[in-house]
């Protein structure tokens, strides 16, 4: 059985041209709560015709609400939820963790597909999703084919994998870059595209957080990629013709007839100085950047018109089957079935006895074949005809016309999901009887030998055992901090788990749901930290559930809003610290040197001659801010937080 393709649509025109060119399956946003916001998106009324749209010629509709969402927000969410829920959407693209818990409850029934968003990199983590209660999950871009079948092979839940459109530098999820530095949250759907602009390292081209256009269109019949269910088109901002040309190059990909031709086009309507296969093929450095050239721009112009064509009429697709009554004294008759759905339209023309020719049952089946400018492909058509009569040929043309009508109706008809409205639960204020400092080390050799009023420290999994074992020897309550780019990398983490826990180390700090799991399934205590983007209540008590003893709320709160959080899980901010910008597999380094000449000491320069760590781990790179928050002059500020991280960096 062939993948689903999986096209985005921005706009009922993007929509039309997924479906139109092959697409089994769209993905839309409403007006809130989506990845992108400056989408034209769809007003309720719009996605309710969109999914009449798609199902009634067999094509599956996914609702995005791939944001973080805080408390205030929830009901409004809920509501969105409950409206898709009553129109028959096909699935629901969920981020955040609090709202995912809460559609469990209210809509068992409703698929759940775990964003990209949501950082998920390993089979521990897949695992975790599917527990709760996902039934798809979002790949990252940026596995290499050999983690993609490993991933396949061991797990039993449906995965989909982004095939072709913009990739971003960093992990998705694990960018703050434009909700720092603009106060426009990538996680929130609001992304600026700070990363397009020019940064750069040394030997760089300056723009070197800028990656070329990802493209597997060529591989989709690889072996590796036979546990896949879904592939996935990224491109809800961009316009129907790039959506009509993937989806064609897609489709004629899975058939085995990719040419050339439409592959040129593809690079021609849209691309980043062309495209990069560099994840998948484990091919990371400088060829995957790139930047969006005049000569890009130009070649767009020349496609365009062609690649209109390609959905400017209704392919018949949808398969029908006619059967039609014509006998004496008896009104003109015509059923038609598409699956399980029929109609049945009578005539007021009563057949007369012909006077001349009579009507054949080949001159009646040459009308109903005449499906042309509707979905609808003829099948079988049987016709019961008593000799000797004459019908009208405008007659029989009428009655298909709208028997098809109808059977298009009937098809795109809505059938609800089960939905069970219920209050937003109320959690008690949480109070807290005083606010520990806590202190995060890039390496135990920034540990000071005074560590008076800090509670606990935190430091890197891969710090030494036998350092470890001496902190953890002194008193000090010690936390080892586990990598959020683990990717290919879990057997060798959880070793090594293993091996700062007979250190005398019992407690990680996790940033993603991979290495919760990790931690978890080695009986270790587990501090949520950086990169879990718990934004609400509810995410906390997910956490809560998970046997989590603390978390680091999203640093993308405002302190209102992070003192408002209830429910009584211990919680905590930072106070002081880089903060990490992104999380990138693909080092911007490399844009410019070898990691022999980087030797980790690079940074990345933007127009304002800023200067931006960049710090490597586990195979991955942060991006750290160019200053570090300072909060000790709004102490005050800070309400019912059971800890501050103090969060040394460089």
């Amino acid at each position: 059985m062939l993948p689903e393709i999986l096209a985005p649509a921005g706009s009922f025109d993007a929509l039309t041209a997924a479906v139109r060119c092959g697409a089994d399956a769209v993905y839309l946003g409403g007006k809130v709560f989506n990845a992108r916001r400056g989408a034209g998106n769809f007003d309720d009324n719009e996605l309710k015709a969109a999914v009449s749209f798609c199902h009634s010629r067999g094509v599956r509709l996914y609702l995005t609400l791939n944001t973080l969402i805080n408390d205030n927000e929830l009901g409004t969410a809920v509501n969105i939820v409950e409206y898709a829920c009553s129109i028959g959407v096909d699935a629901l693209i969920v981020q955040d963790l609090g709202l995912a818990r809460m559609i469990s409850d209210i809509a068992p029934a409703m698929s759940l597909h775990a964003s990209t968003q949501m950082s998920v990199q390993t089979p521990y983590g897949i695992e975790l999703l599917k527990e709760s209660g996902f039934s798809r999950v979002v790949l990252p871009r940026e596995l290499s084919d050999e983690e993609i079948e490993k991933i396949g092979e061991s797990c039993d839940i449906e995965l989909e994998m982004f095939v072709h459109g913009a990739l971003c530098m960093s992990v998705s999820g694990q960018c703050y870059m434009s909700a720092m530095l603009g106060s426009r949250s990538g996680n929130r759907g609001l992304c600026a595209q700070p990363c397009r602009l020019p940064f750069g390292v040394k030997g760089g081209n300056g723009h070197d957080l800028s990656l070329k256009d990802l493209s597997l269109i060529s591989h989709l019949n690889d072996k590796k990629l036979s546990h896949i269910c879904s592939l996935k088109i990224e491109g809800r901002m961009k316009r129907p013709e790039y959506v009509a040309a993937a989806v064609t190059a897609c489709r004629k990909a899975l058939g085995g007839d990719l040419s050339p031709v439409i592959l040129q086009d593809l690079k021609s309507v849209i691309s980043r100085s062309g495209f990069t296969q560099g994840y998948y093929t484990s091919s990371l450095g400088r060829d995957m950047f790139g930047t969006r050239q005049h000569e890009d721009v130009k070649a767009s112009s020349t496609v365009l018109s062609s690649l209109a064509r390609l959905y400017e009429k209704e392919p018949q697709t949808v398969r029908v089957d006619f059967a039609m009554t014509c006998v004496r004294n008896e009104p003109l008759s015509l059923s038609a079935k598409s699956g399980e759905k029929s109609v049945f339209i009578k005539s007021e023309i009563i057949p007369q006895a012909a006077k001349n020719r009579p009507v054949t049952r080949e001159s009646i089946e040459l009308q109903l074949q005449k499906c042309g400018g509707t979905p609808f492909l003829p099948h079988s058509i049987e016709i019961e005809l008593d000799e000797g009569l004459n019908i009208p040929v405008s007659a029989v043309n009428a009655l298909r016309r709208e028997a098809l009508d109808s059977l298009l109706k009937k098809l795109g008809e809505i059938t609800p999901v089960p939905f069970s409205k219920s209050d937003i639960p109320a959690f008690n204020k949480h109070k807290v009887s005083g606010t520990k400092i806590y202190a995060r080390f890039s390496e135990i050799s920034q540990i000071p030998e005074r560590l008076g009023g800090i509670d606990k420290i935190i430091v890197p999994l891969y710090s030494g055992e036998k350092e470890l074992s001496a902190l953890a020897q002194s008193g000090l309550k010690i936390v080892v901090e586990l990598p959020r780019g683990i990717f290919g990398s879990y057997e060798r983490i959880a070793e090594q788990i293993k091996k700062v826990k007979s250190a005398g180390v019992s407690a990680c700090s996790v940033g993603t749901l991979d290495g919760l799991r990790l931690a978890k399934k080695e009986g270790m205590k587990i501090h949520a930290g950086f990169g879990t983007n718990i934004f609400n209540t509810q995410a906390l008590e997910y956490f809560t559930s998970q046997g989590v003893s603390d978390a680091l709320v999203s640093a993308e709160l405002t302190l209102k809003q992070a003192a408002s959080l209830g429910g009584s899980l211990p919680r905590g901010l930072i106070a002081y610290g880089r903060i990490p910008l992104m999380l990138t597999r693909n080092c911007p380094a490399k844009n410019g040197m070898t990691c022999a000449e980087c030797r980790g000491k690079s940074s990345l320069t933007d127009r304002m001659n800023a200067s931006f760590p960049l710090v490597c781990s586990n195979g991955c790179t942060e991006v750290l801010n160019s200053r570090p928050i300072y909060m000790a002059d709004r102490l005050n500020e800070i309400k019912d937080m059971d800890f501050i991280i103090l969060y040394f960096t460089t």
